[in-house]
């Protein structure tokens, strides 16, 4: 219930925020935080007037604010399932992919115990393991999918604290506090103080980003602007920066 209602209570604050003329909102995975911040400024330079207003939480509670009336130009995803499932919601002729990542189990850099292989986390030295909620964070979708195939995600599964972001779950192993999580290859790389990569994880769907302009937005224009930016060379520059793949 304490997620259920913070999600509310962030899409009560999205509702009733005054949208002022030249805002454009856009609500993003949180693994796109650090890129979409750094297209913030040459975006609102190139188009004078326009203030973007960014919202980052993981892919599901984003779509449950949009369900829920919250005013957003432009909805980018870190997955398609949820794309699809905001298919009511979006201009689906804008629809189109921008960036692609790769799942990485990471451990703390130091203190942590030596991994090389996602098996090894059924042995006991491994006693909690961060994972984002294959409900609505797509980062453990794609955990759980590989896990799966190669049957571990049950046999490890009562080790799992979810996580109902990448972020969180980047948090948790950062900070020690687990032995052990999924996240992305991008998320990874800006903790490299305090965490390191113990294997790239295969066997997931590829991990490609899909951005749409809304089909009640109210700048419907300079959202595809935006939408043509990150899908352009200086957005995906940013990206690049960022250590996104190529959509």
């Amino acid at each position: 219930m304490i997620i259920r209602n913070t999600i509310l209570a962030l899409s009560c604050i999205l509702v009733s925020t005054p949208v002022l003329a030249g805002d454009l909102l856009v609500s993003a995975a949180a693994s796109l935080t650090n890129a979409f911040q750094e297209m913030k400024v040459p975006f609102e330079k190139a188009n004078p007037g326009t203030t973007v207003v960014l919202n980052f939480a993981a892919s599901g509670p984003l779509l449950q604010q949009m369900q829920q009336g919250a005013p957003v130009d432009v909805f980018a995803s870190a997955d398609q399932e949820t794309m699809d499932k905001a298919g009511d919601l979006i201009d689906a002729t804008s629809r189109a992919n921008f960036a692609g990542n790769a799942l990485v189990l990471i451990v703390p850099a130091e203190g942590g115990p030596a991994l090389s292989d996602p098996k090894e986390l059924a042995g006991d030295g491994f006693k909690l393991i961060a994972i984002g909620n294959p409900d609505s964070v797509p980062v453990g979708r794609y955990a759980k999918g590989a896990l799966t195939a190669d049957v571990l995600y049950d046999v490890i599964g009562p080790k799992f604290v979810m996580a109902e972001s990448v972020r969180q779950a980047l948090d948790y192993v950062s900070r020690g506090e687990v032995q052990a999580g999924f996240v992305y290859a991008t998320d990874a790389a800006l903790r490299a103080d305090k965490v390191k990569v113990a294997a790239e994880v295969v066997g997931y769907k590829p991990i490609a980003y899909p951005i749409a302009v809304l089909k009640e937005s109210k700048n419907k224009d300079m959202g595809q602007k935006f939408l043509d930016f990150v899908m352009g060379e200086e957005g995906q520059a940013i990206l690049a920066q960022f250590g996104f793949k190529k959509p």
